[in-house]
């Protein structure tokens, strides 16, 4: 199970500057959720999820109590202490999805190193937003998580093996279930970039067009409106570089370098973005 407490690498880094204690959460939350258009868990938010959630609310919680737990998982998660976020969030059954979900894609994806946790945790990641789409299919995050959860897996499994299984066309159901929900989702704009150059990059334009739907052109579109919605966000100008490698290779290495830089330039905002920045300074060296 991911959450065995001697698993969990601690954020590597200073996270002073990311603690949002008190008010402060509230006030930098559009700056620090830009990219997941995730709303701000305040009583109101939180009595609409536990009558949305209907049996799947947690027992004993009313909206002021869900509230100030939602609050302090996402304070965990932004100050870098993902296992407390995610713990938090996963106690909460399928309203504490979000952030229970975030916190250990994240982590999986960066403290930790070894290739065999890394995909178990994808694989959580994908069953927690599962039950999560089930009692709340209307919160585009439940979509969301489940994309980033299997997306990941695919990437760690190869995405040759992740069409043979079929993975490829549930990520973008979920990803085009998140931007119906919510158009300006940054993240799943980027999402459904890569999901089109991956699968161009692995078969070619004319089998990943005719089979998969794949086309250059949605990917360029789809990053293009990331990048325009969330200018400030290291991952993505990360994963603009991304793009530009896997459509056109050596031709557009500069053009890669020059987003990888920019986004390592940026000034993270939590402990996410601080993650996002060290790794694009890493793919320069």
């Amino acid at each position: 199970m991911a959450a065995k407490k001697s698993s969990w690498a601690r954020f590597p880094h200073d996270a002073k500057a990311y603690d949002y204690a008190g008010d402060k959460l509230k006030k930098a939350w559009p700056a620090l959720h830009a990219g997941d258009t995730e709303a701000f868990p305040d009583d109101k938010r939180a009595a609409a999820l536990i009558k949305a959630a209907g049996k799947a609310a947690p027992k004993g919680l009313d909206a002021a109590a869900l509230a100030e737990a939602l609050q302090d998982a996402w304070r965990a998660f932004h100050r870098g202490d993902f296992q407390q976020a995610f713990e938090a969030g996963e106690a909460l059954g399928p309203v504490g999805a979000s952030v229970a979900c975030k916190a250990l894609g994240i982590h999986a994806t960066y403290p930790v190193d070894d290739e065999a946790e890394q995909l178990k945790r994808y694989e959580q990641v994908g069953k927690l937003a599962e039950a999560a789409i089930a009692a709340l299919p209307g919160e585009a995050n439940s979509h969301y998580r489940f994309a980033f959860g299997m997306g990941r897996y695919s990437q760690g499994i190869s995405i040759a093996k992740a069409l043979k299984m079929g993975l490829a066309g549930k990520v973008r159901k979920a990803l085009e279930a998140t931007l119906e929900l919510s158009p300006k989702h940054a993240e799943a704009h980027t999402a459904l970039g890569l999901y089109h150059a991956e699968i161009i990059a692995k078969i070619g334009a004319l089998v990943g067009g005719m089979t998969y739907g794949a086309k250059a052109s949605e990917a360029e579109k789809h990053l293009a409106t990331a990048l325009k919605l969330t200018p400030d966000s290291p991952i993505a100008h990360i994963e603009h570089g991304n793009l530009l490698l896997l459509l056109h290779g050596d031709k557009k290495e500069d053009a890669a370098a020059a987003a990888f830089e920019k986004a390592g330039k940026l000034k993270a905002r939590d402990a996410m973005e601080k993650l996002d920045a060290e790794f694009a300074k890493s793919q320069l060296e």
